[in-house]
């Protein structure tokens, strides 16, 4: 019969613990995430039940529909564009810190971009085109230093272009057309090679930034 030293059970006990993080914290992010994506579900109206698979009892969101994860089970995609849905967004968006692309675009989305969308470092692509967005655009989404497209579009956005935005060197693509916004379009950094119809429409926007020549918040007041 073998005999247990004190030593094997320290080491013993030592291998249960670390299995032990090692399966849990995957499954605790998981839930985090989940948990997060269900306050979303329960703050939009979704008259087509494109949200009927979201069932918070399951161990992850990776099975439900609309929803990509990775090989750890957290998120990377949010699809919901074109989906019918209102209501609103909530700050626990900003738990999806694997979240590559956030799409929910062509919606009846009402209410402001939260803050804390500014907290997904991984975010590669924020679509909100076509909603009925409201607000400024956050300073905060200038930490996404990550990402590559930009586009709020169509919606009912005030205030100014973030400066913040223009420290985002991986930026291709930002339309903010169809809004309200005022002050001046940037136009150093990765503004300097966007098309200035990605702005237009928006009545109390004066044009190109013009260094030491125009305020950079004119007609904001």
């Amino acid at each position: 019969m073998a005999i247990i030293t004190t030593s094997n059970l320290v080491a013993l006990t030592l291998t249960l613990t670390l299995t032990l993080i090692v399966v849990v914290v995957p499954f605790a992010s998981a839930n985090s995430e989940g948990d997060a994506l269900y306050t979303l579900r329960r703050s939009l109206v979704d008259p087509d039940n494109v949200l009927q698979s979201w069932d918070p009892t399951l161990v992850n969101p990776c099975t439900w529909f609309h929803i990509t994860c990775d090989q750890d089970n957290r998120v990377t995609r949010l699809d919901l564009g074109n989906s019918n849905l209102s209501g609103h967004l909530v700050p626990e968006l900003g738990k999806l810190q694997r979240l590559q692309y956030l799409e929910l675009y062509k919606n009846k989305i009402e209410g402001t971009i939260p803050v804390e969308l500014g907290d997904l470092k991984s975010l590669i692509s924020l679509d909100l085109y076509n909603n009925n967005v409201s607000g400024s655009i956050p300073p905060a989404l200038g930490k996404l230093k990550s990402l590559v497209f930009l586009r709020l579009n169509d919606n009912r956005l005030t205030g100014k272009i973030p400066k913040e935005l223009v420290g985002i060197s991986s930026l291709k693509v930002v339309d903010v057309s169809n809004n309200n916004l005022c002050g001046t379009i940037p136009t150093s950094g990765p503004f300097e090679h966007i098309p200035l119809n990605n702005f237009e429409n928006n009545p109390r926007m004066e044009g190109p930034e013009l260094q030491g020549l125009a305020a950079y918040d004119i007609n904001c007041s």
